[in-house]
């Protein structure tokens, strides 16, 4: 059987739609209904039934899926199983990264392995952790950073390999003339009553935070709901807003507004995710030590 073919059913049994496989595949919707199409002729009976804008595996499309997962997990160790033999670093290694891990760790390792294996080619997608972990599963990237605020410990396992990064302290950002800027560490509960800036470019981040208000027994009146950091920080310069920020984020941010401890502590764990057994791959083995490293090396911020 084909393999990209495979690979196209795999990512419609996951996306439900013709439009979203293409735009992860980065293949045209007629290249991908082709391919099914092809795929349904090969095998001989039918594996997708139409239903609308969308589509539905049929009894003999999820199997294949099954029998595709299997098969690609097989390429790639015989890929980790040959990488590993050549001991040389080199070839495409991508990398997944939310924002502020992409902004702080990221250059900082891309940058030595660069002196270190020129022949390694590292390539950079800043997505969200629920979003590299899809990608990594679907085989769309080779190292997918995440942390225990936005993914369930849960989906991690079975498949997946974690490497302990570090651990990122949140922090109360305020204006520097808040009432509590004085302060050595403040409380959700005493930010009641402050209206808040959330950056909305990660929508599951926001919803923890808002969750850990409403544990603290209010709704946070939100006036700034925006894509970016940076708007976040001009908010709260300009003494609209307030927000809570993991420190990852605030190193080159800490000039202008008072950036204080939460009592009690709120930390996120943050580890680089692998499918199982590929650590052993030469490329992804160097790159996890050295991101492992540079998350050492790295001094969280601290009031």
């Amino acid at each position: 059987m084909d393999l990209p073919r495979l690979r196209t059913l795999r990512e419609l049994a996951k996306r439900q739609t013709m439009s979203a496989v293409a735009e992860a595949l980065y293949i045209s919707t007629s290249a991908v209904s082709q391919q099914i199409s092809q795929l349904e002729d090969e095998v001989g009976v039918p594996l997708v039934e139409r239903r609308g804008r969308g589509v539905r595996l049929t009894p003999a499309g999820e199997r294949l899926v099954t029998h595709a997962d299997r098969i690609f997990g097989i390429v790639e160790e015989a890929k980790t199983d040959l990488a590993e033999l050549k001991k040389i670093v080199s070839g495409e290694l991508r990398v997944a990264a939310f924002p502020s891990v992409a902004c702080s760790l990221m250059p900082v390792a891309m940058k030595r392995l660069e002196s270190l294996h020129p022949r390694l080619n590292i390539v950079l997608s800043a997505l969200e952790p629920s979003e590299g972990l899809a990608a990594l599963r679907a085989w769309q990237t080779d190292i997918a950073v995440v942390d225990d605020i936005t993914i369930e410990p849960s989906s991690t396992e079975g498949s997946i390999d974690s490497h302990y990064l570090c651990d990122d302290r949140l922090y109360a950002i305020l204006p520097l003339g808040h009432p509590l800027a004085h302060r050595p560490a403040v409380t959700f509960a005493e930010l009641a009553h402050d209206k808040w800036a959330l950056d909305m470019a990660s929508s599951i981040y926001s919803d923890v935070i808002k969750a850990k208000c409403r544990a603290a027994g209010f709704e946070p009146v939100v006036n700034g709901f925006c894509n970016g950091f940076e708007v976040v920080i001009a908010l709260i310069e300009g003494g609209c807003s307030v927000s809570v920020m993991p420190g990852l984020r605030l190193q080159r941010f800490a000039k202008n507004v008072a950036i204080k401890r939460l009592e009690p502590e709120t930390c996120r764990r943050i580890s680089a995710a692998t499918r199982r057994g590929e650590a052993r791959n030469p490329a992804i083995a160097v790159f996890l030590d050295a991101l492992q490293e540079v998350a050492a090396e790295g001094q969280p911020f601290v009031t």
